[in-house]
């Protein structure tokens, strides 16, 4: 329905038809401690160092009577995507309530399910609260690398989050792969970015990891293994056939190769660190 036209799962040359594979298929239990936020900051800390990482003010399972940090946060899911709430202020009685109760709604449950985005399923449940980066009345202009085989091909910008989203897809050089006129401006750490990147990515036929740019410095945000769960139209469908393809190409290496490490599990094995390879 989101695409007019039926899967080719078989296949799947494009891919949003590969990220519907891993949803169906892919069981990997490595994957679950990407989606978990928490660990994905201490791992991220680890490799990158602690400088790339943003503090964690609380965490807990249910929100107390009032805000037990200081603001402006955000609070969020430890266990899900897209369940966040932002504090600029000290909330009157009424939103805090209601936040509790929104809050209370993502602990009931497991995410992912409704979309078969299976990786979510093992994460623990938990809130978690973090400091408000940026300074601008909107969030943060969120930078999300496409890794495929270990190698950063495309940087994927969204702005506007919460209010007006929209997201532009470039390539490693930061050129728009369709051009609509509006170049955006390119970020002073990218080559930082697309360093740590694929030292987080190891081992991973394809992920992508989000970052954001902080007074010029990189900061992690998340990994991702299902973009848009695979319904989000690109600006062409080329584009869509061009990242399938490689994804298939990192897959059949990866496959190829014994030798080949196996994402999360190897992340103790102390690799370069990003700020010692650009």
């Amino acid at each position: 329905m989101a695409h007019g036209r039926l899967p080719n799962l078989a296949a799947a040359p494009r891919f949003t038809e590969m990220v519907q594979r891993r949803k169906l298929f892919d069981r990997d239990p490595r994957q679950t401690a990407l989606l978990d936020k928490l660990a994905a900051k201490r791992a991220a800390a680890r490799l990158l160092g602690p400088e790339w990482t943003t503090p964690t003010l609380w965490q807990g399972f249910v929100l107390p009577e009032r805000p037990p940090f200081a603001l402006p946060a955000i609070v969020k899911a430890r266990h899900g995507c897209n369940q966040y709430e932002v504090l600029r202020d000290e909330p009157p009685p009424r939103r805090w309530a209601l936040l509790r109760e929104r809050a209370a709604r993502w602990m009931a449950g497991p995410y992912g399910k409704w979309l078969d985005e299976w990786a979510y399923e093992g994460v623990p449940r938990g809130l978690i609260a973090e400091p408000l980066l940026g300074t601008g009345p909107g969030l943060p202009v969120d930078y999300k690398i496409y890794v495929f085989g270990g190698e950063a091909t495309h940087v994927q910008v969204h702005l506007g989050r919460g209010v007006d989203h929209r997201w532009v897809l470039h390539d490693r050089a930061f050129r728009p792969l369709v051009d609509d006129g509006r170049q955006l401006p390119r970020p002073r750490s990218l080559g930082d970015m697309l360093a740590a990147a694929e030292i987080l990515a190891q081992g991973q036929a394809f992920i992508r990891i989000d970052f954001y740019e902080i007074d010029g410095a990189p900061r992690f945000g998340e990994f991702c293994l299902y973009p848009g769960s695979g319904l989000d139209r690109f600006a062409a469908d080329w584009i869509d056939f061009e990242l399938g393809s490689l994804w298939h190409s990192a897959a059949q290496i990866r496959a190829s190769n014994s030798s080949v490490s196996k994402g999360f599990e190897t992340w103790s094995s102390a690799p370069p660190r990003a700020k010692d390879s650009v």
